[in-house]
């Protein structure tokens, strides 16, 4: 929890706002427990007895509307992106696109439409690209200045993003530990006593055999979705992170695992 307190004080928050995030989370659970129960509707003393929150702060929260952040799951615009890195890495001339092209012509409409599975207008797209600082737009033609859907300029993405990969990394560890499924990779390697300037190297080579597997998992999700059915419910989140910084700590390497 420290780096998810670190985030909220640099953000102004403070014990008020962290204690009614983690009822709400509580409830949410205390729910789902109950339903896997065979219970569909947890009463407001079921919900009261699992997570020692009072009768009345849970009437107060089961009658509240939620305004979660957005679904990085569905994001059209992100999932333009990854389609257009996916072009990059067979010809880095795809980097700028005319807008518009015709049938036999690669144009940003056409991965927009893929990318959206033709639910939203290419322009809205583009828009937003625009507006996120990850398109340059130029007398008909778009070009790509990202190496990844990272959306800086926009602080409510950047949170789902962060909630959607932090909770799906969590999910592995938590059902590794509590045994509820074949166990999940989650694997690390973490090496003490070592310079900046070699981390940094790390870090850079890690970025790189990212970037191929990345193309890979691409190439195989888009497969599997393709040829899935209609009552296909699965999901799956792949992901990979890097973390260092000075520590006083004895010199040593290592792996983990959960």
């Amino acid at each position: 929890m420290r780096p998810v307190v670190r985030l909220a004080l640099a953000m102004g928050l403070k014990h008020v706002q962290l204690e009614e995030l983690l009822r709400d989370l509580l409830l949410d659970e205390a729910h789902r427990l109950w339903r896997a129960k065979g219970v569909k509707a947890p009463n407001i003393s079921q919900l009261s007895v699992t997570t020692g929150l009072n009768r009345k702060m849970v009437t107060a929260k089961v009658r509240e509307t939620a305004d979660p952040l957005p679904n990085t799951d569905v994001s059209p615009s992100a999932k333009t992106v990854t389609l257009w890195l996916q072009f990059l890495s067979d010809d880095a001339a795809y980097r700028r696109l005319p807008i518009m092209g015709d049938a036999e012509t690669p144009s940003f409409e056409k991965l927009a439409r893929e990318g959206s599975r033709g639910n939203v207008h290419h322009r809205a797209i583009l828009d937003e690209l625009v507006r996120l600082g990850m398109v340059d737009e130029d007398d008909g033609y778009v070009e790509l200045k990202a190496d990844a859907f990272v959306p800086a300029q926009d602080l409510r993405s950047m949170l789902a993003f962060l909630g959607d990969n932090s909770r799906d990394h969590l999910f592995a560890s938590v059902s590794n530990i509590l045994g509820e499924r074949p166990p999940m990779l989650e694997r690390s390697v973490y090496a003490n006593g070592v310079t900046p300037e070699d981390c940094e190297r790390i870090h850079a080579f890690v970025r790189q055999r990212w970037s191929t597997l990345h193309h890979e998992l691409v190439d195989k999700m888009t497969h599997a979705v393709d040829t899935a059915g209609d009552s296909a419910l699965g999901r799956i989140r792949v992901g990979i992170y890097t973390y260092f910084e000075n520590a006083e700590k004895p010199s040593g390497t290592g792996d983990g695992e959960s």
